[in-house]
């Protein structure tokens, strides 16, 4: 014999990627580290456009650059990046995208950077990796889903 279920059968739901405690502390992580690291290329864009002595000129290097013009590339990719750090606190899909982009400039910028702040720009190509990273982690990664 045959039993019946008298009620409906419910699959056990997935759980969602928007409320899942990785999730958001991943993206949460990825938020504190772009406006940490914008606030930093904020201010090494302000000492290179204020005074160009702060910084170290190698002549030996291959690509050489002109520190005023740097210094305002540092300081506006730096105010995109604290601002798309700041939109990924309201979970939008589409600051995740602009802040893998913008992370991934601000560590090109950092190594053509190089030759002017070797430290400092290590510093902030560590960050962007760790922000690449954490944008882009998926925590559901190699588990089924939809109840199998």
């Amino acid at each position: 014999m045959a039993s019946t279920s008298s009620g409906p059968s419910v699959a056990p739901a997935a759980p969602s990627s928007t409320h899942h405690p990785f999730r958001i502390g991943g993206t949460a992580f990825a938020a504190v580290l772009m406006i940490f690291g914008g606030v930093m290329a904020i201010l090494e864009g302000i000492a290179a456009i204020a005074k160009n002595d702060v910084f170290l000129a190698t002549r030996d290097y291959l690509f050489r650059f002109n520190l005023t013009g740097w210094g305002w590339i540092h300081l506006a990719l730096g105010i995109l990046i604290v601002v798309a750090g700041c939109a990924l606190f309201t979970g939008a899909a589409w600051a995740r995208v602009v802040g893998i982009v913008l992370a991934g400039l601000s560590a090109l910028a950092n190594f053509l950077w190089l030759p002017h702040y070797p430290l400092w720009s290590l510093v902030l190509i560590a960050i962007d990796v760790f922000i690449i990273w954490a944008l882009c982690a998926n925590p559901y990664q190699g588990q089924e889903k939809e109840g199998v």
